[in-house]
């Protein structure tokens, strides 16, 4: 027998998931918890909701004691007024989001990497036991870089702050050319391969410079920098990362006022790097004149002014190429 009662090599169920991740099993109905908790019932389903959990039925025993401990403490923080209850359903609905991401991802990861096709029952009961010895250092490692990612997060937020404006940034488009047609010749598992390499390219390239991945679209992603010099050797060492072949990448690149609203960003600055992304060719970077005038004249960096295009719902643009230039 396993530490938590499973027969080895047995096929998992529902149940030994639950106890492996979740540990004490239910007791409490969604009343129950709720006045235990002493949170009204309609805050504690929207804060369900907001986690990204179904409404269950009222006679359904599915709560733990550690969910009753995650009410309690959301009692305390609404009592001594540390956040109010809008703000509370905001950050509640970051939390499940990004978790439900983050949880589907990896495990597709760890089922990618331990399974074969056809799987057997022992093969199953073999990626249970590798995630019940992961399980904890995994949990200890999500803590430590959650708080790293605050530090970064609150760090670029006080420069913006120290600049005068919170919202200027700038904001980038790195699109997979020709995509449509590239996928049509590949399998599905090649097909995987491509769009996760060209993500893990990125999100190093992005993360070197300091920048931010603010998300990723399969074909393509979307980044920012708080400094348009930043923003312009991040995005030259991005095609060079990336490649000029097939498929190949092109950039478009703006800067100005953004709109942050919950982990992206929003605003004509953005719609203008989108735009210039659709007028860049393979393997090159294309920038607004707002940015091109921030970084003319700096070392390593050329740009070169093109003939003005029309852009979809922001009249015509003038566009300028950026390459390496002598440093």
């Amino acid at each position: 027998m396993t530490p938590d009662g499973r027969t080895p090599d047995r096929r998992p169920t529902s149940d030994d998931i639950q106890r492996l991740f979740l540990g004490l099993p239910p007791r409490y109905t969604r009343r129950e918890i709720a006045s235990t908790a002493g949170i009204p019932q309609e805050l504690a389903e929207r804060i369900w909701r907001a986690l990204g959990f179904a409404t269950l039925a009222d006679d359904a025993v599915a709560f733990t004691d550690a969910d009753l401990q995650a009410l309690q403490r959301i009692r305390m923080i609404l009592d001594a007024g540390l956040l109010d209850e809008v703000t509370l359903i905001r950050m509640t609905r970051a939390l499940g989001r990004t978790t439900a991401r983050l949880a589907q991802w990896q495990t597709e990861i760890m089922i990618g990497a331990l399974l074969d096709q056809a799987p057997t029952d022992a093969d199953l009961a073999r990626v249970l036991r590798a995630a019940e010895l992961l399980l904890p250092d995994f949990e200890l490692t999500l803590v430590h870089v959650w708080r790293a990612q605050l530090a970064a997060s609150a760090s670029r937020q006080l420069a913006l702050t120290e600049n005068g404006d919170r919202t200027t940034l700038a904001v980038g488009f790195a699109d997979l050319v020709s995509f449509t047609r590239v996928s049509r010749d590949l399998d599905e598992l090649a097909l995987a391969d491509l769009v996760e390499g060209f993500e893990a390219r990125a999100s190093d390239v992005v993360a070197q410079h300091g920048g931010r991945l603010v998300k990723t679209l399969g074909d393509e992603v979307l980044f920012t920098a708080t400094e348009a010099e930043t923003a312009a050797r991040m995005t030259l060492d991005l095609v060079d990362a990336l490649g000029q072949g097939d498929p190949g990448v092109r950039i478009g690149l703006a800067y100005g006022p953004v709109l942050p609203v919950m982990g992206d960003v929003f605003g004509t600055t953005v719609n203008l790097a989108a735009r210039l992304t659709a007028i860049a060719r393979p393997g090159s970077v294309v920038a607004d004149s707002a940015l091109a005038e921030s970084v003319t004249g700096l070392a390593g960096i050329e740009v070169v002014k093109i003939r003005r295009r029309p852009a979809r719902g922001l009249g015509l643009v003038q566009p300028y190429v950026l390459r390496r230039g002598s440093a």
